[in-house]
């Protein structure tokens, strides 16, 4: 099979590498130089630089190339959120399209099949998503992800391309509820390291925010029209116990390093990455607010990433909300 991964970060790297393994694939850096670097060196020095990439992985900073490429294969997106629109703007109307990005557009508060509806509404498109550290499936580390479109043809081939011994590919006709849960589990990564890293709390407290959380996300998505039982797969709890307490989430750190005193802008020049819960609190807020869903602890991360509330104080204030029933 023939794939084009647009978007030379870490988890676009690392996806395009398994991929690799078996099938013909072409990973294209917006950057000449970057694309050259790793042609040359075999390595992804910025993103992934411990990881040598196969040899058969071809890398290129020619994006019509990248399309020729993929004709008749399977194209897909690995850019931020930010950058969503633009790429699938570049793209041929009719293509189909899988993108990998988790999170909401800045300014629009969109998903990700929300943009492609503004940007190509008759074209097929779908998002893969699920627990996954990028240096994990890369190494070939056991993982499972879930594929989830309106277009039947388009899940089978994500299957077809990525399934593997060690990537595991589900699919779901869900998509908004697959997007919703990868866009606000990132918030909730962000309260859960804030509380993990505060002296006075301890795993109870990780316990309660990660199930709370997870009745704050199921009830978001449920009302911007996805199905209740995503929220228990792959992309809604198991995306949300990776990102909550794995150490390798760039969200969790950003709570970690709050807590330890540290200032927002200086933690994401030390990340280098993009942690896209930082720039998703505040559109996943608003989008509760406008469906009329309430979200405590999300809110309370917004009051905190926007300097309006110390961290102890935000997380003492969830603990006295008024006892209600748990559903």
């Amino acid at each position: 099979m023939k794939i084009a991964v647009l978007g030379a970060g870490a988890w676009g790297t690392a996806l395009a590498a398994a991929a690799a393994q078996r099938h013909d694939v072409l990973l294209w850096a917006r950057d000449a130089a970057q694309a050259q670097a790793i042609a040359s060196s075999r390595r992804n020095e910025r993103y992934l630089g411990e990881l040598e990439l196969p040899r058969a992985l071809r890398v290129g900073a020619d994006h019509a190339a990248a399309l020729a490429h993929a004709e008749g294969g399977l194209l897909v997106v690995a850019t931020p959120m930010a950058a969503l629109r633009e790429r699938l703007a570049a793209l041929p109307d009719a293509r189909p399209v899988l993108w990998l990005c988790k999170g909401f557009e800045a300014g629009s508060g969109l998903l990700g099949h929300e943009v492609a509806a503004q940007v190509r509404p008759h074209a097929a498109g779908g998002v893969l998503s699920g627990p996954s550290f990028a240096i994990e499936v890369a190494h070939g580390q056991a993982t499972a992800l879930v594929a989830a479109s309106d277009s039947a043809a388009l899940t089978a081939a994500a299957v077809e391309a990525f399934h593997s011994e060690a990537l595991r590919i589900y699919t779901s006709d869900d998509r908004i509820g697959v997007e919703v849960g990868g866009a606000v589990k990132n918030v909730l990564a962000i309260a859960t390291g804030i509380a993990d890293g505060l002296a006075e709390t301890g795993l109870n407290a990780r316990a309660a925010l990660v199930t709370r959380g997870l009745a704050e996300m199921t009830r978001l998505g449920v009302a911007l029209g996805a199905r209740a039982e995503t929220f228990m797969g792959l992309s809604g709890l198991g995306d949300l116990v990776l990102t909550a307490t794995g150490d390798l989430s760039r969200n969790r750190q950003v709570g970690l390093r709050l807590a330890a005193g540290r200032a927002l802008p200086d933690i994401l020049a030390e990340l280098g990455h993009v942690a896209e819960g930082v720039y998703s609190a505040a559109t996943v807020l608003e989008r509760a607010r406008a469906v009329r869903v309430e979200m405590p602890i999300t809110e309370a991360v917004v009051s905190v990433i926007e300097g309006r509330i110390a961290l102890a104080l935000a997380l003492r204030q969830l603990m006295a909300r008024q006892a209600r029933a748990e559903s």
